[in-house]
């Protein structure tokens, strides 16, 4: 709103159109008196150029309301993104020159030709008449498309404002726990166990073709809803459920699963009455399916609690932030996500254990997206304090590693030895940037943290060095190979950072009842780089990052269930492949160079013997394929 209203009154553009991706989000640009709060200027717009709240189809009369509005004097038009792409085919992207366009949920946006509003948005860029600002809580996609083409993304400024920056900036809401939990047999049996029902809460069932379903949705409402009570009736006004729970508790209920659309229609205005956004009482739990996610606004929601495996982690985490906004009395939200414990069954296993990883991967990536903005440093004699860092008590030590906090800015500043620095700006503007990007690659890999997690003779350097390499190589080939190991090092230092304070805090933590504080993050960091004989990158190498997780989930599912677990990815293990035996030969490569020598097949170091291993698996490809260089080098030299 602030952006938008400089652009026409001081930037002279001609008209703004903010487009969401469903209806539900517009409301979220009603009118809001920002002068009351110190601005010039409040925000308005026009009953009748909100089209997420007229009347028509998408391709229908809203196209032809779109095209007015161009013609008119008006200034602000919302839309959803289906209107917006059926209003660009009719009129053509030259009709938009000199407007800003503000695409909300940018992550439904992809470089993939085949995606409509990606597809747009290039002929706007290209034809470079507009301005565009895009938003999203999540700038990665669940399927590991590329959200924009590079070289478009490059002509953008980013503005970053972290989770952490959030919650601390936030008045009431300091604290927020992300967890997933196993049950057996039917869910709704043991629903209780993780819902509390005087805790705010957005319960999302499972979708009908997942495994945690009982395929018929209408009744799964009826069971959570006799768990929690006696129905005692519907509220003529808003369509609520009332439910009586044992402590005498009246719950009201929202049911936005119900596809009956005057019942839904009904509870769905009542969710949205700006009359009562700010009334604590209106609603105690929404049950939903596919509403009430990204975009949905609820201050008051306390837990966002999911059953099944959701289709993607942007979907979970803009799950996870309907629980994230602030709100007098809410100190503390959490995000729960509730998986079927593994069948017997081969297929069912299978199933099991794709479900299982992707909660880990999201529950990774949650923590990863809630850590302070890193800022690594390599450690040199020369270095010194910098202004406006906390590093704690004992103040900045000369020879140690040294952990410093900006508690205006929300930086974590890191210092570690040998840490290869990026030479070119990209690769700069990557490891100041786009670290989560690279990390939700990485624990999207299904290899990867199947490996991490079960694969017993899996080396923590083969994961942070040979599949976070590919990863990278991958993700930015135009960069030099030494800058894409600088982009490696910085996220797996970003990672395993995040890990390491996660597991300092647990075992700090382990036997209090009292709330984590603020700082037990830094905290914990600095505990663990104070610990160690020097924080080198060869340390953090050295570090699984799946290994916190995996004591975690060996607490929350039973011994037989790891095993088969295990199992099931032992059954898949393959010999060493042609492109994993290059990676492996390349970082002997680098190891002859800092030691003088190959690795040795018979060394006890478990890294120093896969490498080897990786040469002989090379040299074997190469008998076979009668080619006798590897990575710019001789691998007999």
């Amino acid at each position: 709103m602030f952006i938008a209203l400089d652009k026409l009154q001081n930037q002279g553009l001609k008209q703004v159109i903010i487009v969401v991706p469903e209806k539900s989000i517009g409301s979220s640009f009603n009118d809001e008196p920002l002068s009351q709060f110190g601005f010039w200027a409040d925000w308005s717009v026009e009953p009748k150029w909100n089209l997420c709240n007229s009347p028509g189809t998408d391709n229908g009369g809203k196209v032809n309301t779109l095209g007015a509005f161009l013609e008119s004097d008006d200034k602000v038009l919302v839309c959803t993104h289906a209107t917006f792409r059926f209003a660009v085919d009719k009129f053509g992207v030259e009709k938009f020159d000199n407007r800003l366009i503000a695409v909300d949920e940018f992550h439904h946006v992809s470089a993939n030709p085949e995606n409509k509003l990606g597809l747009h948005l290039g002929q706007f860029i290209a034809r470079n008449r507009v301005h565009i600002v895009a938003m999203t809580g999540s700038y990665f996609r669940g399927d590991s498309e590329a959200v924009l083409d590079p070289n478009d993304e490059s002509k953008f400024d980013t503005v970053t404002y972290t989770y952490y920056e959030q919650l601390n900036g936030y008045e009431y809401l300091k604290q927020l726990d992300i967890g997933y939990y196993f049950y057996s047999g039917s869910y709704t049996d043991d629903i209780l166990k993780v819902l509390e029902p005087s805790e705010k809460t957005i319960i999302h069932i499972p979708n009908v073709n997942s495994r945690e379903s009982t395929k018929d949705k209408i009744r799964e409402v009826e069971y959570i809803i006799d768990e929690l009570g006696e129905w005692q009736g519907t509220d003529p006004a808003t369509g609520f459920q009332i439910v009586k729970t044992e402590d005498g508790q009246l719950l009201r209920i929202a049911d936005l699963v119900n596809d009956d659309p005057t019942k839904r229609d009904r509870v769905s205005a009542a969710l949205k009455d700006p009359a009562h956004k700010n009334n604590r009482d209106h609603v105690d739990i929404i049950i939903a399916l596919g509403m009430a996610k990204e975009g949905f606004d609820w201050i008051w929601c306390e837990h966002a609690l999911t059953i099944g495996y959701r289709a993607s982690l942007t979907e979970v985490i803009q799950i996870i932030g309907r629980a994230t906004r602030d709100a007098p009395g809410k100190t503390r939200a959490r995000f729960t996500n509730l998986i079927a414990e593994l069948d017997a069954s081969e297929q069912a296993v299978t199933e099991a254990v794709n479900d299982t990883l992707k909660a880990i991967a999201a529950s990774l990536l949650m923590e990863q997206v809630l850590a302070p903005r890193f800022e690594f440093k390599t450690k040199n004699p020369e270095n010194g304090p910098m202004q406006g860092f906390d590093y704690g008590n004992e103040g900045y030590d000369t020879v140690k590693c040294n952990v410093g906090f900006n508690h205006e800015t929300g930086q974590l500043q890191i210092e570690i030895a040998g840490l290869s620095e990026p030479k070119s700006e990209e690769a700069a503007r990557i490891c100041r940037e786009d670290l989560t990007e690279v990390i939700a690659s990485f624990v999207q890999d299904k290899e990867t943290i199947e490996r991490g997690l079960f694969d017993s003779e899996m080396v923590a350097e083969e994961l942070t060095q040979v599949y976070m390499g590919k990863i990278i190589k991958d993700k930015y080939p135009d960069l030099d190979i030494e800058d894409q190991e600088a982009v490696r090092q910085y996220a797996v230092a970003a990672l395993n950072m995040t890990q390491l304070a996660k597991q300092t805090v647990l075992a700090s933590t382990k036997n209090s009842s009292e709330t984590v504080s603020n700082t037990a993050f830094i905290d914990g960091l600095r505990k663990f780089a104070m610990d160690v004989r020097e924080l080198d990158i060869d340390l953090i190498d050295s570090i699984n990052p799946f290994s916190e997780a995996y004591a975690i989930l060996a607490k929350a599912i039973s011994e037989n269930s790891l095993k088969q677990v295990a199992a099931v990815i032992s059954s898949k293990r393959i010999k060493i492949s042609y492109d994993e035996s290059r990676s492996l030969a390349e970082r002997a490569l680098r190891f002859k160079k800092e030691r003088g020598r190959l690795p040795d097949i018979k060394a006890q170091d478990p890294w120093e013997k896969r490498m080897a291993e990786g040469i002989a698996a090379l040299r074997h490809y190469r008998m076979q394929q009668k080619v006798a260089e590897v990575g710019g080098g001789d691998i007999n030299d």
